[in-house]
């Protein structure tokens, strides 16, 4: 039997979509992505020892997620987040 190998970046179309900076905008980010379905990764940013330590963030930062989405999705979902606050876009590139 031949085995077919994939080039896994084919498949994944993964972005690093934005920042979301509190609790309550990533709860109404992610109902919105779920009602226009978008499929949404978030990841939890941990704080590092010293941040911990010292309280280096602002209280403003006490809770960050990126958020990951296809890049297919990208158009849509920058719409979608516009006028919620605590949300920064990131950079995305698109793979042609």
């Amino acid at each position: 039997m031949a085995s077919v190998t994939y080039n896994s970046s084919f498949f994944s179309r993964e972005v690093a979509f934005c920042k979301v900076y509190s609790l309550e905008s990533k709860e109404k980010l992610e109902k919105l992505f779920l009602k226009n379905r978008i499929s949404y990764f978030i990841e939890w940013q941990e704080k590092n020892f010293w941040q911990r330590l010292f309280g280096t963030e602002s209280a403003k930062e006490k809770n960050v997620f990126t958020i990951r989405i296809n890049e297919a999705d990208i158009e849509l979902a920058k719409e979608l987040i516009q006028g919620i606050d605590s949300v920064k876009l990131r950079k995305t590139e698109h793979h042609n």
